[in-house]
């Protein structure tokens, strides 16, 4: 049984349908990546794997429990999912110590020594332990979202989503950002989407190509970059290599 499997996931938005039957699986551990013109429902899947957007129609299951089940305790579900979001998502008027900390205490029901022991670790894991008692505010972009990369982390997730975690970034802090994903490749399974198309070359087990609201095609990095199926993934991967300047 995969850890994950989202199976038809159908939704509308008002009279426009974004998703129009997505369906795939993951192991635990592994990486995919989603890849696809912008409006194209990436962002909108993710929301509706850990009900944000609760989806109009599929199912979404973790570790044998089906997500979309009305009657399922959503928090404790959502505590097995992490998320990092485009536009980092931190409590402004706390350090980045208690931005990691708090789900631990609120959620975890950690003491707060525990607590803080825990989210020291993770930023120090993510190459922040200087920065601990500074607010976002006194943040770089690349700075703020390794903070938002600490806090899904410490509540030890079956899985993270990343939400095109690097395109609010200026280009010279993009690499830290990528550089802290890259590590956490094979110890956490991560779904993630992202335009950095070297990345997902060099990380990806999977990468999964997305177009009005379908699934176009998926496989591993190398046949979809070299000899992929469809001439949609080969003029979609190609207009990217001209603008990116991609190998």
């Amino acid at each position: 049984m995969p850890m994950l499997d989202v199976k038809n996931i159908h939704k509308s938005f008002e009279t426009t349908e974004v998703l129009k039957g997505i369906s795939f699986s993951m192991e635990k551990e592994e990486t995919k990546v989603i890849i696809g013109t912008s409006g194209t429902g990436k962002s909108t899947l993710l929301r509706c794997l850990n009900q944000l957007d609760p989806p109009d129609e599929g199912e979404v299951w973790l570790d044998g429990e089906e997500l979309t089940n009305p009657s399922i305790d959503i928090n404790r579900i959502r505590q097995k999912i992490g998320f990092v979001f485009q536009d980092f998502n931190l409590f402004n008027h706390l350090t980045a110590l208690r931005n990691v900390s708090i789900g631990l205490e609120k959620v975890k029901q950690l003491n707060k020594e525990k607590a803080r022991e825990r989210a020291m670790d993770e930023l120090k894991r993510v190459g922040l332990e200087k920065q601990i008692n500074q607010y976002p505010a006194q943040l770089s972009g690349g700075q703020k979202q390794r903070v938002g990369i600490a806090r899904a982390l410490a509540m030890d997730p079956d899985i993270i989503l990343f939400d095109e975690p690097t395109s609010a970034l200026d280009p010279e802090l993009i690499g830290d950002v990528l550089d802290v994903m890259k590590s956490l490749y094979g110890k956490v399974a991560m779904l993630i989407v992202t335009h950095e198309m070297g990345f997902a070359r060099n990380v990806a087990d999977e990468i999964i190509f997305m177009e009005g609201g379908v699934i176009v095609e998926k496989g591993p990095p190398k046949q979809m970059f070299q000899s992929p199926t469809k001439q949609r993934t080969k003029e979609f991967l190609g207009r990217i290599a001209t603008l990116y300047g991609a190998e």
